[in-house]
């Protein structure tokens, strides 16, 4: 017999190094038996029958008040990941991927609360058998701090080694994506006709590109400084960290307001819509939740977009029309309300910086006006910028 024919696979020969792969989970597991905290005495206080990283978990709902209802939102770090990747940096990733759930969720009037992750991995270790654990720890680091931001709990930390199937820049390459369970009261929820004209409109500041529109980021970086032009500066800071920058999660902050899912707890102010701004911009966010009632809005001032934003914008040519569809130029979350000054109130508590940013338009009326349309108008510094809902 050849020996070719004698060769015994093992598992870990196609790339799967089960042993490794339970030491991570581990890792993960009591990252987010920290997380765990964030829920106690509330609704998704974990119910662990065995403390163990592969056991069950659950969370009591049996009495919840009359009204209430519960959805899953899904969504991942996107090319983001690549960055980190880039310049060794992992303990912020989870800020993004709990941003792209959690700030999803509260624009329905619904209050997050517990995250599942699958973090999938092209492998545990590098060509060396050198495993990547200290690259996991930052990502466990980061679960345990973006959940305390977000008061969420996390349930598991799935992990499986993909080989081939993920790639991306160095040696450990992962992509990560989470499921959200969120509740929220029926009559809580917005629905869009609770924005009337005269509204007005309050932006809560980003100083990163969030999680989106990443591939045109890294697009122009490439042409214009080559393949590893996040190791380039800005006014003395790596453009790599420049566009790793964290997205804020504003989630907290909202239920806070609104109440959340109890309606024994009661709002402390009146808010009648929120848009999280991500792909699609200000026009497609705004834009959504003003379409129900045909309303539009004018914003006369907004917080200027990260320097690195701008300097992506003017290496691409990238017009102002085309950005602010694609980033949210400033703006990680806009809030709908009667009461501004409240609102900002409250999102300084939680030390988010916002700005009264305008207001719902009331000057047309669509009985009166049939060839009106709802739009969003952006008064830029230099020009007028005018989208059609």
């Amino acid at each position: 017999m050849s020996e070719k024919e004698e060769k015994e696979f093992t598992y870990k020969d196609a790339g799967v190094d089960i042993e490794l792969g339970d030491e991570v989970s581990e890792i993960l597991y009591n990252a987010a038996k920290e997380t765990w905290k964030n829920r106690e005495g509330k609704l998704g206080e974990l119910i662990v029958p065995f403390d163990d990283f592969s056991g069950a978990r659950a969370i009591d709902v049996s009495g919840l008040p009359k009204g209430t209802l519960m959805n899953l939102g899904f969504d991942g770090v996107g090319t983001k990941m690549e960055v980190a990747e880039r310049i060794e940096q992992h303990d912020t990733v989870a800020y993004d991927l709990f941003a792209m759930v959690c700030d999803d969720a509260v624009v329905r009037g619904a209050e997050p609360v517990i995250i599942g992750s699958i973090l999938d991995v092209n492998s545990l270790s590098n060509k060396k058998d050198e495993p990547f654990l200290e690259e996991v720890r930052q990502l466990a680091n980061g679960y345990i701090n973006a959940a305390r931001e977000a008061g969420v709990a996390v349930v598991n930390g799935e992990v499986a080694e993909l080989g081939a199937r993920v790639n991306g820049y160095g040696d450990f390459n992962y992509n990560w994506g989470a499921g959200l369970v969120w509740f929220a009261n029926k009559n809580r929820m917005f629905k869009g006709d609770e924005i009337k004209p005269g509204h007005f409109l309050v932006g809560l500041k980003e100083e990163g590109f969030r999680s989106n529109g990443l591939s045109l980021v890294r697009r122009v970086l490439e042409n214009t400084h080559g393949p590893e032009w996040h190791l380039d500066e800005l006014d003395g800071e790596k453009l790599g960290e420049l566009v790793l920058k964290p997205s804020r999660i504003y989630s907290k902050a909202i239920i806070d307001m609104i109440g959340g899912y109890n309606p024994k707890q009661k709002p402390k102010v009146n808010i009648s819509g929120v848009a999280h701004i991500t792909g699609g911009g200000i026009p497609g966010k705004l834009g959504r939740i003003l379409k129900p009632g045909g309303l539009s809005a004018e914003i006369h001032t907004h917080f200027e977009p990260p320097k690195i934003m701008r300097y992506v914008q003017e290496l691409g040519n990238v017009s102002d029309e085309e950005a602010y569809k694609t980033w949210n130029m400033g703006q990680g979350m806009i809030i709908v309300t009667s009461q501004p000054t409240e609102v900002m109130h409250f999102a300084s508590e939680h030390g988010i910086e916002s700005k009264l940013m305008g207001k719902i338009d009331s000057e047309f009326s669509m009985e009166l006006q049939s060839d009106y349309k709802p739009h969003i108008t952006i008064f830029g510094k230099e020009k007028l910028l005018h989208y059609d809902i």
